[in-house]
């Protein structure tokens, strides 16, 4: 009898899972995606019913500059308990230059700038020079980590400048994530369940202020619709990952891919057309139920 409860247990357990997926969803991206050069990983769910599409979503992924919305998490951390205040001023130094063309590395050495601002930087533009201070600033890539997995998240971590991580850097270089944890993060956020509510926020205030929507997803959704959002680009790695707070069906999408064929940095790269190509089609199959 025993046996017999457990089997129907397993399957009934089974049947709902099931029921979780969008079949007619899946299938419409599994054909999308059909022919990529390179290593793609998808995860969606509409918000609003909990059914997802998920392909190779426990996959791990570069992050790129995605990793900055963990530090930002790091960050947040330290200004829910107090440690750190929005309006806290920094000094900043030549020493913390990263060589590219961010904003921060035009200032000049002394000079002053408060948390927000850092915080501004990192999430709008991707400044790097701003990150690795943040990075710093949040008790470094080891903190950012422990809290990570406190959330309950095991395949997301920072590997740039934390020791124990170097063939994690090796392979995915400053960060590391999946398509469905970096989703099941921004949702936390979306839903106000990390640190409290008015830490989620203030990280959805930050991840909706977006400068790069010309290539990437975010190009799809109209300019009325407010987007949580955040970018991450390397030579064989664009990735993108989302809330659209959609009227009828808010969703998220996050759009992960690696060992690219195509890496060159024009409008018609390959994984930023398919990120383009699936954010449409998301839009409308959401807003037309």
């Amino acid at each position: 009898m025993k046996v017999s409860f457990l089997i129907t247990l397993f399957l009934f357990q089974s049947f709902l899972f099931a029921q979780k997926a969008d079949k007619k969803l899946q299938s419409t991206v599994q054909e999308a995606i059909a022919g990529f050069n390179g290593d793609i990983g998808i995860y969606v769910k509409n918000i609003r019913t909990g059914k997802t599409v998920s392909i190779n979503a426990d996959t791990i992924f570069p992050t790129a500059s995605i990793v900055k919305v963990p530090i930002m998490t790091g960050i947040v951390y330290k200004l829910h308990t107090g440690e750190l205040k929005y309006d806290s001023l920094f000094t900043y130094k030549d020493s913390l230059l990263y060589e590219g063309e961010d904003i921060l590395g035009s200032f000049k050495s002394g000079e002053k700038i408060a948390l927000k601002k850092l915080l501004m930087l990192m999430l709008t533009t991707s400044d790097n020079t701003a990150s690795l201070w943040l990075q710093s600033i949040a008790g470094t890539g080891t903190r950012i980590n422990q809290i990570l997995d406190s959330l309950g998240f095991k395949d997301t971590r920072i590997n740039s400048r934390t020791p124990g991580r170097e063939a994690n850097r090796a392979k995915y270089q400053w960060g590391q994530t999946t398509p469905k944890e970096m989703g099941i993060l921004f949702e936390k956020i979306y839903r106000k369940e990390i640190f409290s509510a008015e830490a989620c926020e203030k990280m959805m205030r930050i991840l909706g202020r977006n400068f790069w929507d010309e290539d990437e997803a975010i190009s799809q959704i109209p300019p009325t619709i407010e987007v949580f959002s955040k970018n991450g680009c390397v030579n064989a790695s664009r990735s993108e990952a989302m809330i659209v707070n959609a009227p009828h069906n808010p969703y998220v999408f996050c759009i992960f891919t690696k060992n690219n064929k195509d890496q060159q940095w024009t409008h018609d790269n390959e994984a930023w057309v398919m990120a383009r190509k699936l954010s449409k089609l998301l839009w409308d199959y959401f807003e037309s139920q």
